[in-house]
Order: structure tokens, then sequence, then C-alpha cells
């Protein structure tokens, strides 16, 4: 539960809502009943990812670019997941080893 009360700290609150239109502030209203109920279907093997919101970005030369917008708790879910492989992987990486890492 901890983990997933600093997944939901660390995550922009001001991003765009999902499919289900749910956003942090709907979600902040229950907050500890959101993340129990989370926790019990991540720990139960119940949970499973919503279908993405697909929304088309216009690039400068004309041509459209798709963007995924996952609903607010997956997103919970995602950081969660980022924090936990980045705990494991971190140290593997080399000074020459390139990627992306957010804190």
């Amino acid at each position: 539960m901890d983990f997933l009360r600093e997944a939901y700290r660390r995550l922009n609150k001001k991003g765009a809502p999902g499919l289900n239109k749910a956003t942090s502030a709907n979600y902040a209203e229950d907050l500890e009943e959101n993340l129990i109920d989370l926790h019990q279907r991540l720990r139960s093997g119940c949970y499973r990812a919503p279908p993405i919101k697909r929304v088309w970005i216009e690039k400068e030369n004309g041509k459209l670019r798709p963007l995924g917008i996952p609903e607010f708790e997956d997103k919970i879910v995602q950081r969660a997941v980022e924090m936990l492989l980045s705990t494991i992987y971190e140290e593997k990486f080399h000074d020459f080893s390139h990627g992306i890492h957010k804190k």
C-alpha cells in the first residue's frame, strides 16, 4: 500500500483523463479506498490494464502521431512498476547505457 501511495504521489495530477474520464481529483475523493481496492486486485491477479485512449497529435510536417492516454488508475500501476524496475535495473546500467529515467 505504501508503494502505491508513493506512486500516486509522484504522478502528474494534471494529465489528461483516459477513456473512463476519471481524473486525479476523482480518484483522490476516495483515495485510500481506491488504493486498497487496487492493491487487492493487483495481489490477487485480477487487475487488467484497461484500454488506452488513442488521440492523434499533428506534427510539424502535417503528419499525425498517435498518442495513448491510459486511465488514471493505470497510470498509478505504471508508475509503481517503473519505480520497482528502476531499483532493480538502475545498478546494472553503465555510464555508456542510454535510457529514460524520471524520478
